[in-house]
């Protein structure tokens, strides 16, 4: 029997209890067809060991029941290429060019060509909501955050104010407890998704 590798590419740890081959005892840890798969989807699965998947590879051909220019249409080195591509022109039918106000340009890039004026068209859309940029406020942040430094400010916030940390002291449970709602709206924030 050929050693096992974990690495071993294809290997499904516990698959199955048995491979599927009667009266083998090997566990079925490599997924095998039933039978040549057709257009409608994959078919039929079994799971195998190790050396009755190399024996079922061994006999099985990808190119079974096809007629001859088949097989020559399937190897051809060009194959898929004869196929019609997305247009890239504006015409009927193409698909219409992203709008501006979907671009976020934080270094201008584009927008700084334009100067004021493409500001002042741009409406300013905020990443995060009202809730959320008041949350970002009780943490003392700005609206270029990212999760990371979020976290870190939550951290830093927590240990100024737990009762813990100040000899049993509650005078900043109310603080507390702004930043512990502050965190558990901003951690699941669509911005930093």
């Amino acid at each position: 029997m050929a050693s096992r590798s974990p690495k071993f590419h294809g290997r499904v740890e516990g698959a199955a209890a048995h491979c599927a081959v009667p009266g083998c005892p090997e566990p079925g840890e490599y997924k095998a067809p039933l039978s040549a798969p057709t257009f409608d989807g994959p078919g039929a699965w079994q799971w195998l060991c190790l050396d009755h998947v190399r024996e079922h590879n061994a006999r099985y051909n990808y190119f079974s029941g096809m007629s001859p220019e088949e097989i020559e249409a399937a190897q051809s080195p060009i194959a898929g290429w004869d196929r019609s591509t997305r247009a890239f022109a504006t015409a009927a039918g193409a698909d219409p060019a992203p709008a501006w106000a979907d671009f976020r340009d934080p270094l201008e890039a584009i927008s700084g060509r334009f100067g004021d004026r493409f500001r002042r068209e741009t409406p300013v859309r905020s990443r995060f909501s009202g809730e959320e940029r008041q949350a970002l406020s009780v943490l003392g942040l700005g609206e270029d955050s990212d999760l990371h430094g979020v976290r870190k400010r939550y951290s830093e916030l927590v240990r100024r104010y737990h009762p813990d940390r100040n000899g049993g002291d509650r005078a900043h449970e109310k603080k507390l407890a702004a930043v512990l709602d502050a965190w558990a709206k901003l951690k699941v924030a669509p911005a930093f998704a």
